[in-house]
């Protein structure tokens, strides 16, 4: 519980509305424990959603709970995953990646399903560099994480999925992107949303149909 909730709770004010500042400074609270390797990004994203969703203090809480020890952070850390590569096949990478700074996919002849939820990163700021030649890559991220996605397909296409969160305090993933004869999708998904790639990718698509024009 950080100081903020704690004052809450020893004044008894956990059942009074909360500021748009109080929320603020919970998500930079919840950036500093996915920095250190506590949280997921998915993790991250989910918390961040309750913290926006809360107007009181005691929901305020709740996006702070059963976090993880701050005492195993650096324990924990699995080696960066700095270059993911698909060459004439399908690849799909997942899990707890960790993210330095800056980290390559590429994809030639081949494709490739780069799942970025269950990722850890070390900075606020992240840089993914995809290079795609007669090929396709997917990236997948959790909604309310900050994308930035820009770069050049020539023969091909690169098309963005999902609603784009802007979350002032939250990190930021820039994607940049180089293809040839390629597809390249970026999916921002809900942290709600689960089952297999096909699932979500129905779902998503399904919901940019009812988006506004």
């Amino acid at each position: 519980m950080d100081g903020l909730a704690e004052r809450r709770w020893n004044l008894g004010e956990l059942s009074e509305h909360i500021s748009d500042a109080e929320r603020e400074q919970m998500v930079v609270s919840l950036r500093e424990h996915l920095l250190a390797g506590r949280l997921t990004l998915d993790e991250f994203s989910g918390r961040v959603e309750t913290t926006y969703k809360a107007r009181t203090g005691a929901e305020l809480v709740k996006a702070r709970e059963r976090l993880p020890d701050a005492s195993t952070e650096r324990a924990s850390r699995r080696k960066p995953t700095r270059i993911t590569t698909a060459l004439f096949g399908d690849v799909e990478r997942r899990g707890r990646l960790r993210l330095r700074r800056r980290s390559f996919a590429v994809s030639l002849f081949a494709d490739l399903d780069l799942d970025l939820r269950e990722a850890e990163i070390d900075d606020s700021e992240t840089t993914v560099t995809a290079l795609v030649g007669f090929g396709n890559i997917d990236i997948y991220v959790p909604e309310g994480v900050n994308v930035d996605i820009a770069g050049i397909t020539v023969f091909g296409r690169r098309r963005e999925w999902g609603r784009d969160v802007a979350r002032a305090n939250a990190p930021t993933i820039h994607v940049r992107t180089l293809g040839g004869f390629a597809t390249i999708d970026l999916w921002r998904v809900p942290h709600e949303v689960r089952g297999s790639y096909s699932e979500i990718l129905r779902e998503l698509k399904e919901q940019q149909r009812q988006l506004p024009a």
